[in-house]
């Protein structure tokens, strides 16, 4: 059996809420694996689905991911100006979409050097690993924006199917863009929810159903409910709207392009947070 660290548990309770006990409990049955440990407290009925961080059509928006090993070193102005150049030459970039790319760019601002050596050289002189681990852009339709207090969270936001960026679609666009900040949701819509994935949380809510005694008959019948519930969770557009969860995020767009007599669609979101990983559509630099 995988020897279950006190790191590996504060990491699994840290990605699901669950109680410490809980955590290390599920992690013996996993074998120490964290994403099957995820798995085994959804089965357990402990932790909910796991969760996977305004302009014109002719700008664009970018967020980058540039890891350090302290927050202090984040909050200086060498590392932040360093943040800054990195943003705006990946913005200026058509040719830049990873990291990786945007690492073998020559510096806008010192062409004899390219990005993957200007970090290198402010790794030197600050003395801090330094890494360009996330790089996300977005243009077109209507773009916006959601920062968290504290610096720590945050989302970019696409709409399309409109061309006008009035106040009452920034107001709009701003709202589901802190819908995503808050909610977490991994899709924008049900029909964006792989066949792979539907499968897995049937079989998770199944197992779940078996271990809470339930008789097979009632098993399947549980799946519906369940699996609605699963769909709220992580589609964006059936999550209950936070500022008002009489609503789904999905009737509030829909009574808003009603009022406004737009046809606005939400097309693509992008959810940093502080110390989250890049994601499998994310991929970090090698």
């Amino acid at each position: 059996m995988a020897e279950i660290t006190a790191q590996m548990v504060k990491a699994l309770r840290d990605r699901t809420g669950a109680g410490m006990m809980e955590c290390k409990k599920a992690l013996e049955a996993a074998g120490g694996d964290i994403e099957k440990g995820i798995e085994e407290l959804r089965k357990r009925g402990i932790a909910s689905a796991a969760k996977k961080t305004g302009r014109s059509a002719k700008q664009g928006a970018i967020v980058i991911k540039l890891s350090c090993e302290s927050d202090f070193v984040a909050r200086t102005d060498d590392f932040q100006g360093l943040v800054a150049d990195l943003a705006e030459q990946a913005l200026a970039s058509a040719t830049v979409t990873t990291p990786a790319d945007l690492l073998k760019e020559a510096y806008a601002k010192d062409p004899s050097i390219t990005i993957e050596a200007l970090i290198t050289a402010k790794v030197a002189k600050i003395g801090e690993n330094m890494k360009l681990a996330r790089l996300e852009k977005l243009s077109g339709g209507v773009l916006g924006a959601y920062i968290h207090p504290g610096a720590q969270l945050g989302v970019l936001i696409q709409a399309t199917g409109i061309t006008s960026s009035a106040d009452e679609i920034q107001e709009l666009v701003r709202d589901v863009a802190m819908q995503i900040a808050a909610a977490d949701p991994q899709f924008i819509a049900r029909t964006e929810v792989t066949a792979a994935d539907v499968e897995k949380e049937k079989e998770i809510q199944r197992e779940r159903a078996i271990r809470e005694g339930k008789p097979p008959a009632i098993v399947e019948k549980m799946l519906e409910g369940r699996m609605s519930k699963y769909y709220e969770e992580v589609c964006l557009l059936e999550q209950p709207f936070i500022k008002e969860n009489s609503l789904t995020v999905g009737q509030m767009v829909e009574q808003s392009n009603k009022k406004m007599g737009v046809a606005l669609t939400i097309a693509k979101f992008v959810r940093f947070k502080v110390g989250e990983t890049a994601g499998p559509d994310a991929p970090e630099a090698e």
